[in-house]
């Protein structure tokens, strides 16, 4: 009798274990101030959105401005956002470009209950993937990029290369081959600390951008 209340204690005991184990798995749901929903996906301590960050309007319901002109594009102070090349089939795939003012905006621009990464953060991620070496290889999309890699696809980050937008004439460059991503974290007046993977190798690399330079956002939950 003994043996059997034991057997059924420790029966109740796994089922609880497993039905928490599924729930900590279970997709969260996250919807920007556009509706459009995001997935995501626990790396160490952090949940990210496993996509670029796609929404056209702050966390209070303010539009951010599209800005397609090249030479207006170069001279913002103020936030803004663009597609690829201006074609809305990029951000189906990429997100939207970003400059660092939208990201600063107090209005928010990330969902409810997350925030844009911070330097930190990123720092973080870098480190649960095997650090800088190796991470940028590990957060990448297994498709899209010029060259294939590996490593890539195997986190869950998906990370496709997206480009970016110049500071100094609003070119859109190096689709396939880069993706620049901003950090939430100033550097000085004129510049914010980003991310940058590229297709020949694994290398996460962390440095200083121009605040008006359009690259692709991630959130992490708060």
């Amino acid at each position: 009798m003994f043996l059997k209340k034991v057997s059924a204690s420790l029966f109740f005991t796994i089922c609880l274990l497993f039905i928490s184990a599924c729930k900590d798995n279970e997709p969260l749901s996250l919807k920007d101030a556009d509706g459009r929903s995001y997935s995501t996906v626990k790396l160490g301590s952090h949940i990210w959105t496993a996509e670029n960050l796609d929404v056209s309007h702050y966390r209070n319901g303010d539009p951010v401005p599209e800005v397609k002109d090249p030479d207006a594009w170069s001279k913002l102070t103020t936030g803004a956002w663009c597609w690829y090349g201006n074609s809305s089939e990029n951000g189906k795939i990429y997100g939207k470009l970003y400059n660092w003012y939208a990201v600063s905006d107090p209005r928010g621009l990330a969902p409810e209950g997350w925030h844009v990464a911070a330097d930190a953060e990123w720092s973080s991620l870098s480190e649960t993937l095997g650090g800088d070496g190796v991470s940028g290889g590990r957060i990448k999309t297994c498709c899209l990029w010029k060259e294939k890699d590996g490593s890539a696809g195997k986190s869950g980050f998906d990370l496709p290369p997206g480009g970016a937008r110049r500071d100094t004439d609003g070119a859109f460059v190096l689709q396939g081959e880069y993706s620049r991503l901003w950090s939430s974290t100033e550097s000085n007046s004129e510049k914010a600390w980003g991310r940058a993977v590229g297709y020949f190798d694994q290398v996460m690399r962390r440095g200083e951008a121009s605040k008006r330079l359009g690259f692709a956002v991630r959130c992490v939950k708060d």
